[in-house]
Parts: C-alpha cells; structure tokens; sequence
C-alpha cells in the first residue's frame, strides 16, 4: 500500500514536472522578444564606462535585477489569485511602456531637435576623463536607473509568462515563473557580460603568439562595436514588436483587424502579424511620446510663468 502510494506520488510529481517543462519552453518563446530588448538595454548601459569599471556595473544591476524578480514574482502569483484581470490591465501598461520607449529611441536618433537633449551620455564621458571624479559614486544614480527599467521590463516578463501558464495550479506557476526569472537573469547577465569584454579577450588574443590566435582576436575586437549597434537596433524593434503585439492582443478590434489583413497575405500570414503588430507600436508610441511631450512643454512654461511672479 505504502509502495502504491508513493509510485502515485512520483508519477504526480512526473506529471506536474512535465507539465511545468511545457509551459517554461512555451513562456520562453512568448518573451524572447523582451529578452533581446532586455539583453539590448543592459549591454548598452556599459556604453561609454571605463573597462575596469564593466563588470562591476553589470554586476550591481544583475544583483538588482534579482532582488526586482524576488518582489516581482509573488505579487504577480498574489494578483492572479485575487485579482486575475489586473494582470491584463499591468500587461497593457508595460505594452504602452515598451511602444513609448521604443519610439523615444527613434526619435532621438533620427530627429534629436525634437526632444530634450538627453545629457547623460556626455556626462559619463566627462566623467570617464576626469580623475579626480569618484566613478564609483557617479555610476551609482546610473545603476539605479538600469535597475528600474530591469525592473519594468523583467514585470513584463513575469507578466507574459504568467500568461502562459493560465489555468495551471499555483504550484505550477510559481514553478514556471521561478524558473523564467532565474534563467532570464543568469542569461541575460550573463551575456552582457561576455559582450562587454569580448574587445578585451580580443585584444589579449592579439598579443598572443600564433596567427590563428591574433586573427581571431582581431575578429573579435572589430566584431564587438558592430555587435552592440546590432544589439541596439535589436532591441528597439523589439519594442515595437513586443510593446505592439501586447496592444493587439489586449484589444479586441485591432487583433481582428490584424488578423483579417494578416489572413489575406496567406502563406506570409504570420509575417504580417509581426508586421503589423510592429507598426501599431510604433504608433502608438510616436502618440504617446508626442502627448507626453506636450505636456513636458506645458509644465515648463506653468513653471516658468510661476518663477517670473
């Protein structure tokens, strides 16, 4: 009886394993698209710091990035639970957050007149060049920053994760969920790492004797600037994509819409889903900017009008 009872229990164990295995691989491939925006966005967070000072960045917002999944994880099991349409309701937020971002980072690429100048990049590079400046202190207010938008982007993880998961018992989810955030920061972190040195091992390599060694090496040190770029662009269209396809999918006319006009392309139906679900992204986040903006020049000038009395 005892030997039945615990067979039943291994094979209930077995079950749920395999069950939380699907939902992990499914949850994975939904958010591989916020991953390369999250992956994009920390690597370029090292942009411009001193290599000694790399790793020690990366490090202290990989450290942040766990403390947000351990906050972030059970308030979106407790939301779920008590509340489950909340979760729709954040997941359009971070939809809303995605477009916006995106669309910011066009903007000031392409068309940087038409935003407030962002100095920050210039003053790290001031910064970098100044000894007497203490980097450890100045890098902190840029950790904080990198670590709340790992944490907005690392609830949109969470969130569409959770999604995937819907019907699955609390043990479940709490499984998958536990292991997408232990898997996307131990991978995300640890990518960023290897990219942000990889111009270093390049450059080792080039010193090393042997021509396959230094070819390599100078492979490395010309692929590595290039990959950032990649990485940059990257992860701005995944903004779009991600940021996009979560409007869609929360709304139902426009998901409709996309799928009546994806379904007319035929075999390139899934194509023009992303697409199309791109492009509601982009508008999307070219209004929100545009609004925001607008309202930016408002208050300044409430401000100013105060200050002049």
């Amino acid at each position: 009886m005892a030997g039945a009872s615990l067979l039943t229990l291994l094979d209930d164990i077995s079950v749920i394993l395999d069950d939380v295995s699907v939902m992990t691989k499914v949850a994975a491939k939904k958010t591989a698209g916020v991953l390369g925006d999250d992956l994009a966005l920390n690597a370029e967070q090292v942009t411009g710091v001193k290599a000694s000072r790399e790793l020690p960045v990366v490090w202290a917002v990989a450290k942040g990035s766990f403390i947000n999944k351990l906050i972030l994880v059970p308030a979106a099991l407790l939301i779920s639970t008590i509340y489950p349409p909340l979760v729709t309701f954040l997941l359009m937020c971070g939809g809303l957050f995605l477009a916006y971002e995106g669309a910011e980072k066009v903007i000031h690429k392409f068309w940087p007149h038409i935003l407030p100048h962002d100095e920050e990049q210039n003053a790290r590079r001031q910064a970098n060049a100044d000894e007497t400046v203490d980097l450890v202190a100045f890098e902190k207010g840029k950790i904080k920053g990198a670590i709340r938008t790992d944490f907005i982007l690392s609830a949109e993880i969470i969130v569409i994760a959770l999604g995937s998961a819907a019907g699955a018992s609390l043990l479940e989810k709490s499984l998958v969920l536990s292991i997408i955030a232990i898997a996307i920061t131990v991978g995300v972190y640890g990518l960023v790492a290897g990219i942000v040195r990889m111009d270093d091992v390049g450059l080792h390599l080039m010193k090393q004797s042997g021509n396959i060694k230094q070819k390599v090496g100078a492979f490395l040190v010309s692929a590595a600037p290039k990959l950032m770029k990649f990485l940059s662009i990257a992860g701005t269209l995944a903004m779009f994509l991600v940021g996009g396809g979560i409007l869609v999918h929360g709304i139902d006319f426009l998901y409709h819409g996309v799928e009546n006009l994806a379904h007319l392309t035929g075999m390139f139906e899934s194509v023009t889903t992303t697409l199309l679900n791109g492009l509601v992204g982009l508008v999307v986040g070219v209004v929100m900017v545009a609004i925001l903006t607008i309202i930016g020049k408002i208050r300044g000038k409430d401000k100013d009008a105060s200050s002049a009395h």
